[in-house]
């Protein structure tokens, strides 16, 4: 990937971050999307750390994007429509605080936007529940094992079988219909 000034970076944790690559990678403008581990203690953390919930750290995806082909506002709602927002223990299955979701900003534009589609979200009545999911600054992203980097690709077998366990696709598909699944 070449570096231009004009591409943006996004960073959201949505639960495992296996199962939020997908529906980004979907998305066009996307230039690249990782998997790593974002807002613990521990310096370079391994998985092992991350998901033995000993470094405080969340799983999550950050995203390179060209803004002039997709923009952040489309992002918030590819998030929205993949997580329980109104889980504050972990994602589906996934239970912890490296499973628990947030929205991390890189700029105040972005602060802002999640927090007014975060109000929107919440004032919908779309969930019976409040949203919980915390936007916190952008803190040291680290890079998770290459081979958790495009899981869905690399082992569909085992990705699409975690999945379908989790609960995640039945939970978007009450709330956000068929239509929304892949966004």
């Amino acid at each position: 990937m070449s570096e231009n000034k004009a591409y943006e970076t996004a960073v959201f944790a949505g639960g495992c971050f296996w199962c939020m690559v997908s529906p980004f990678d979907a998305l066009d403008g996307i230039l690249e999307v990782r998997s790593g581990y974002m807002g613990g203690h521990l310096e370079n953390p391994t998985y092992k750390d991350v998901k033995t919930q000993t470094s405080g750290h969340y799983e999550v995806v950050k995203m390179t994007y060209d803004p002039a082909l997709v923009s952040y506002d489309k992002l918030l709602q590819a998030f929205w429509r993949q997580i329980d927002p109104t889980d504050a223990g972990g994602q589906f299955h996934d239970r912890g605080d490296s499973y628990r979701t947030a929205v991390f900003y890189t700029t105040e534009e972005q602060k802002e936007l999640a927090e007014a589609s975060k109000k929107a979200l919440d004032e919908s009545g779309r969930f019976p529940a409040p949203i919980v999911t915390p936007i916190l600054p952008a803190a040291v992203f680290y890079d998770a094992e290459e081979y958790h980097q495009d899981f869905y690709k690399k082992s569909p077998v085992e990705y699409k079988s975690d999945r379908k366990i989790s609960g995640r696709d039945e939970f978007i598909r009450k709330y956000w219909g068929d239509e929304y699944y892949n966004v």
